[in-house]
C-alpha cells in the first residue's frame, strides 16, 4: 500500500490564515468604532457651537470700567463680517453695560455698502442722543475709506496715523460690457423683457444714453447724501475744498490738516488717556460656526450672480 503524505501542516496553516483574517477584521471593526465615535463627538461639538447661543464674546471687566472695542474691518456689506446688524449689536451691548466707559470704533476698511455705512452712523448718532456722555470715538489703523469715513463722521473725533489712508468721499458703480466681443465671436443676444428698461446697463447689449444719464443721478443722490452726513459729523472741523468730496484719498498727516481726522493716537492711547479705562474689551460679535459656513457657500454663489454688475458702493 503507498504511503500517504502527512496533510496536517496544511490543515495548521488554513487555521492560522482563517485565525488572522478573523483577527484583522475584529481590529478593523474595532477601529471603525472608534473612528465614528470620534466623528460624533466632533460634529456634536460643531453643532453645539452652532446652536447655542455665542459664548464669550466679551468678557466682564476686571476692575471699576473698561473701553469697550468694536471691530470695523474688511469690505461693509450685508453678507460681510463687517455689517450694520453685527456692529450695531456690537454698539448697543457696549452702551447697555455698566462697566463700559467709552466705545472705540478699531476701523481698517476700504468702504462698502452706502446702506450699511447709513444703518450704523444714524445708530451712532442716536446712541449719543440718549447718552450723551457716553463718547465715541474712531481710530483708525491702515484705512478708512468711503463708507468706512461715513460710519466715522459719525463718531465724537477721529485718530489715525501719519500714514493711515483716510477719505474717498465718493460713489461708484462698476461693471462691464461685452457687446464687441460678442460681435467678433458672431454670439447674438436674445433678450425678452417686460418694461422698457427692466435690462438697463445690461453687459451684453449697447448702453443706452438714457439710462446711463438715470443711473449717474442716482450716484449723485447718493453721494450728496454721504457729502451731507459728512458735514453734519465733523461740522466746522472741515476744511473744505474742491478736492474734498471728490473720492480722493488722503494720507493720515494730510487728513489731520484738512480736517478730516482729528489728531494723530493709538487705540490704546485713547483709551488710557481720552477716556480714562485702560482695560480693553472687545464687543464685536462673532458670527456662529455653521453661519460663517452657510455664509461662505451663499458668498459664492451671491459672487458669480454679480460678477457682470457690481452694485452702488462708496468705495
Amino acid at each position: 500500500m503507498e504511503h500517504q503524505p502527512n496533510s496536517g501542516w496544511e490543515r495548521d496553516l488554513i487555521e492560522k490564515v482563517a485565525l488572522a483574517a478573523i483577527t484583522e477584521q475584529t481590529r478593523t471593526r474595532r477601529w471603525g468604532i472608534a473612528f465614528k465615535s470620534l466623528l460624533f463627538v466632533y460634529l456634536f461639538a460643531i453643532f453645539g457651537v452652532a446652536v447655542y447661543p455665542k459664548l464669550g464674546d466679551h468678557h466682564a471687566s476686571k476692575g471699576d470700567g473698561h473701553t469697550a472695542i468694536i471691530d470695523l474691518m474688511g469690505q461693509i456689506g450685508e453678507d460681510k463680517d463687517a455689517n450694520a446688524d453685527s456692529i450695531i449689536e456690537g454698539l448697543r451691548d457696549a452702551v447697555e453695560d455698566k462697566h463700559t466707559k467709552g466705545i472705540i470704533l478699531h476701523a481698517n476698511s476700504p468702504g462698502g455698502s452706502p446702506v450699511q455705512s447709513a444703518y450704523v452712523y444714524d445708530e451712532i448718532r442716536r446712541i449719543k442722543k440718549e447718552h450723551p456722555t457716553m463718547p465715541i470715538y474712531t481710530v483708525v489703523s491702515d484705512m478708512c475709506a468711503s463708507g468706512c469715513y461715513y460710519i466715522a463722521s459719525a463718531s465724537d473725533k477721529i485718530f489715525a496715523n501719519p500714514a493711515s489712508l483716510v477719505g474717498s468721499i465718493g460713489v461708484l458703480m462698476d461693471g462691464f460690457g461685452f457687446v464687441d466681443v460678442m460681435q467678433k465671436l458672431g454670439v447674438e443676444r436674445r433678450l425678452l423683457t417686460a418694461g422698457s428698461h427692466k435690462a438697463m446697463l445690461d453687459p451684453f447689449t449697447p448702453r443706452k444714453e438714457n439710462e446711463t444719464i438715470y443711473m449717474q443721478s442716482l450716484l449723485n443722490q447718493v453721494h450728496q447724501q454721504f457729502i451731507s452726513a459728512v458735514r453734519i459729523g465733523r461740522g466746522t472741523r472741515l476744511k473744505e475744498s474742491p478736492d474734498m468730496f471728490s473720492g480722493l484719498v488722503w494720507s493720515g498727516e494730510e487728513a489731520v490738516k484738512i480736517g478730516l481726522v482729528d489728531e494723530f493716537a493709538t487705540q490704546h492711547e485713547i483709551a488710557k488717556n481720552v477716556i480714562g479705562a485702560e482695560e480693553e474689551v472687545n464687543f464685536t460679535p462673532q458670527a456662529h460656526l455653521m453661519d460663517r459656513i452657510a455664509g461662505r457657500f451663499g458668498a459664492s454663489f451671491g459672487h458669480a450672480l454679480s460678477s457682470f454688475l457690481q452694485p452702488i458702493a462708496l468705495r
